[in-house]
């Protein structure tokens, strides 16, 4: 009688931390937790561009007031992540890049210990992280692994929360965060908290070219801060477009006014820009704060073409061809 008890206590606290499951027979709820001990799951976290950034103002708090149209791709980091049962506070990253930060300064591990501190949880977590996405590139590659740790820890601690809650999580460890937690083709304000998800973005290849240099983002938003004005991009002309289907329309309206800073310092950039357009690419931009660029071309057979022309120029950064998912 006292074991079946005790089996009734474990099902009503994995039923409160689980809004999907509502009824579960004490053997069911002992025969899950078991499963979890040794349970291993694995999420792709992508890359995004920007299609267009704007800068609106800035809160008194310092963050900045942002309008961007995103884009993920199919450019992506692995991370997978196991529980190691009864080791609370325990969070365990590697990853096979050199360099990389494996500590509390990693958002994935932030993004764990953020859950575990709000939901008291006693379990650790083992992490393994697969690169392919560039470190300070202007891709958001560090928030999508915080968003992945995010999704995957709800779902190996049971804890039940949908993308709304995740991202209200998010927001407190990076701007971009919630984003990469929704993906797809969305509207970003606010901070970057406030999305609209958009239309699907037409079939299409986005090539990316990452020159060997590094950008640190607060100079960048400094120095706009202290610009007296600047031009602004089309954003609702740029939302029309792609809710028609009109590739050239997009392009037509993309603007990063980032790249008024990173582009005069770093000219690089516009070079870059040029050789895709000089490939076939229909627009040209930077993403981000830099310094990865990216074009738009009608397929991604026509965006590899260009990027193998622009490897034989000489050029020795990050070169790669996506499609948008």
């Amino acid at each position: 009688m006292g074991a079946c008890s005790h089996k009734r206590r474990v099902a009503s606290i994995f039923i409160l931390r689980s809004k999907h499951i509502e009824q579960l027979s004490c053997e069911d709820v002992l025969c899950r937790l078991k499963n979890n001990i040794h349970m291993k799951k694995t999420i792709n976290c992508h890359a995004k561009i920007n299609l267009s950034l704007d800068v609106t103002g800035r809160r008194e708090d310092g963050y900045h007031l942002v309008e961007m149209v995103m884009q993920s791709l199919d450019l992506c980091d692995e991370l997978s992540m196991e529980i190691l049962h009864g080791e609370k506070g325990t969070i365990l990253l590697e990853t096979d890049l050199e360099g990389l930060e494996t500590d509390e300064r990693n958002l994935a591990c932030r993004a764990v210990k953020a859950l575990m501190d709000r939901f008291d949880i006693n379990d650790g977590v083992k992490m393994h992280l697969t690169k392919k996405i560039p470190m300070a590139a202007g891709l958001a590659g560090g928030s999508s692994d915080c968003a992945g740790a995010l999704k995957l820890a709800n779902e190996l601690f049971g804890l039940g929360l949908d993308n709304k809650q995740l991202m209200e999580v998010g927001v407190s460890l990076g701007a971009d965060v919630p984003y990469c937690v929704m993906g797809g083709t969305a509207l970003a304000q606010g901070i970057g908290e406030v999305l609209t998800p958009l239309s699907a973005m037409p079939n299409c290849g986005i090539l990316l070219a990452k020159p060997d240099i590094s950008i640190a983002t607060g100079p960048v938003y400094k120095a706009i801060d202290s610009m007296p004005s600047y031009p602004h991009p089309d954003t609702k002309g740029i939302i029309a477009a792609i809710d028609r289907g009109d590739l050239e329309g997009i392009c037509g309206c993309m603007m990063n006014v980032l790249e008024l800073v990173t582009g005069e310092n770093h000219p690089m950039i516009g070079r870059l820009e040029n050789q895709m357009m000089e490939q076939g690419a229909i627009g040209a931009m930077m993403s981000g704060s830099g310094p990865t660029v990216f074009g738009i071309f009608e397929n991604l057979e026509k965006a590899e073409i260009a990027g193998d022309a622009i490897r034989k120029s000489g050029f020795t950064g990050f070169v790669s061809a996506h499609k948008p998912v």
